[in-house]
């Protein structure tokens, strides 16, 4: 315990396996940035994450974590991945087994629904793609970390709730009904192309926004909520060429005024 390893102990997969829950973790480059944590549920009798160990013919590839990422209301660790791909994974015993935390520390590529990464990884896994799944998180796996988990309480494991696949499978309905509006991409351009520091996000958010003309949401709010480029982002864009096209007309006018100039002397 407390060690660090370049492989998964073949023991401890099963463990890994049998959880209901575990965390993932991302931050941006900037230091003033937002370090995210998120939990991930778990589906029953659904192929929703994996490992893939390295195996004995490719000694030097890296083993790899996957996990099914749903749509949610935040693009946090989508927009890290893309800037930068480091990533933590984290799982803990909360049962009454014998206490433990392992972290699996990697670099993780995201592979968005309706890419063709997506839907070859997808099949090649046999991954079940449950409604409002916008994207597969792949992780290759640098380090890992098992600790003890004294400190972590015990608690029992109730129900998984199925609040959001509800959510996401009557959303669909109504989309197949014929209400455009229902579009998941439309949600996704709404809550999904900006993080809250202003990275971008999901690329078929920020392209359905364009196409639609649909604003991304104002993720920051309140008397202190700092002025994000994302909200803004067209005006500033707007502001550039403008700028451009009045540094070019200055420069104009005063090779002119110097060329008359000289033809007065």
């Amino acid at each position: 315990m407390g060690k660090f390893h370049t492989t998964l102990s073949p023991s401890l997969l099963p463990w890994i396996l049998s959880q209901p829950v575990f965390f993932v973790s991302t931050a941006p480059l900037s230091p003033q940035g937002h370090i995210n944590v998120s939990p991930k549920g778990t589906f029953p009798n659904v192929n929703s994450f994996g490992y893939i160990p390295t195996h004995e013919s490719e000694p030097s590839k890296p083993a790899q974590f996957w996990y099914l990422d749903l749509s949610g209301s935040g693009s946090e660790t989508i927009a890290h991945l893309y800037e930068n791909g480091r990533i933590t994974v984290m799982f803990c015993e909360f049962g009454k087994a014998a206490p433990r935390i392992v972290r699996l520390f990697g670099r993780g590529k995201v592979l968005e629904n309706g890419t063709k990464e997506f839907q070859e990884w997808t099949k090649k896994e046999g991954v079940q793609v449950v409604p409002g799944a916008r994207s597969v998180v792949v992780v290759e796996v640098e380090l890992v970390g098992d600790s003890c988990g004294f400190g972590v309480p015990v608690m029992e494991f109730k129900e998984r709730r199925e609040v959001l696949t509800d959510h996401w499978r009557k959303k669909v309905e109504r989309f197949e009904k014929g209400l455009s509006k229902e579009s998941v991409e439309r949600y996704w351009a709404s809550k999904n192309a900006w993080s809250l520091d202003g990275l971008p996000g999901m690329e078929v958010a920020r392209k359905t926004g364009e196409k639609e003309g649909i604003a991304p949401i104002e993720k920051m709010v309140g008397p202190m909520a700092r002025n994000l480029p994302y909200s803004r982002r067209k005006w500033y864009s707007s502001l550039s060429i403008w700028a451009v096209m009045l540094q070019v007309l200055l420069t104009a006018i005063v090779v002119l005024a110097g060329e008359r100039l000289m033809g007065f002397r």
